[in-house]
């Protein structure tokens, strides 16, 4: 994993975003791409004519964007750097899912990090909508990282499954390099209805989970519970956790656990980085 996309729009939250995911992969030699969309609306007219003044406009907002980029650069430099590590500032008009995919295949990017809100920071949002698009749309790994989230070495990765979805080698493999960084432990989550039994399919998923964890140190935990959320919740309160990783395959369940928990008692998509497994670059 050496090519790293860092979206940011300059908030604080971006920021806190870089700085995690810069002090997780500090032994590694990486290459990190600073990317700052500036979106269409930003510069173009009610009618997206071209005109000087449209053009006069986007001149004026890269010229900010490639500013506030050496300002961000220049922070980075100033913290603690690996000796190993590149930083390279980029700044790109579009549409903000578009202009990431065509960074993403030009320079081979491995992973994404970024923070789960935008500058707006709306309370009432669990995932911004940026961050929403990138996760479903954009098919690599990516490292979410919630606002009220300290980097801390991961010991222990919470990994909730319903053993309905089979398991990617290259999915698993992402798994596994961040459990290597620095040896953590995953456990395994099943979330099962009263009185429901794994079917012959599930088994097989799991018993190929636990062979391909076997040099991994790990373990399988089950709770019992209609209500998904308050589940993944209670789980984590009751361990000494770090991160959060789930494979996107599985929609309906990997949705329900991100995006939807907005309710006051369900507080662990404001506290640990969910690390999104996809099939793409490892």
């Amino acid at each position: 994993m050496q090519h790293i996309l860092l979206p940011t729009d300059f908030s604080k939250n971006a920021w806190n975003a870089i700085a995690y995911v810069l002090a997780l992969l500090k032994t590694k030699k990486c290459t990190f791409y600073l990317l700052h969309v500036i979106p269409y609306t930003a510069y173009s007219g009610v009618d997206n004519s071209y005109n000087s003044n449209t053009t006069d406009l986007k001149n004026t907002l890269l010229e900010e964007s490639r500013t506030q980029m050496k300002q961000l650069t220049a922070k980075i430099e100033g913290t603690p750097p690996a000796k190993n590590q590149t930083i390279i500032a980029l700044t790109e008009c579009g549409h903000f899912v578009e202009v990431l995919k065509k960074v993403v295949e030009a320079h081979k990017i491995d992973l994404i990090g970024m923070g789960t809100k935008g500058a707006t920071g709306l309370k009432k949002i669990t995932v911004g909508s940026n961050t929403a698009d990138v996760i479903t749309k954009i098919q690599i790994p990516l490292l979410a990282i919630p606002e009220n989230a300290n980097f801390a070495p991961p010991k222990e990765i919470v990994f909730p499954t319903d053993f309905h979805t089979g398991y990617e080698v290259t999915v698993l493999n992402t798994l596994l390099y961040f459990t290597a960084l620095y040896k953590a432990q995953v456990r395994v989550l099943h979330i099962s209805k009263k009185g429901e039994s794994l079917t012959a399919e599930q088994l097989k998923n799991k018993e190929f989970l636990s062979d391909y964890l076997r040099h991994t140190d790990h373990s399988f935990h089950s709770l019992t519970g209609t209500d998904l959320e308050k589940a993944v919740q209670c789980f984590t309160e009751s361990r000494d956790m770090d991160m959060i990783a789930m494979v996107a395959k599985n929609l309906n369940f990997f949705q329900r656990i991100l995006f939807r928990p907005n309710v006051a008692e369900i507080s662990y998509h404001t506290q640990f980085p969910f690390l999104v497994l996809h099939e793409g670059p490892l």
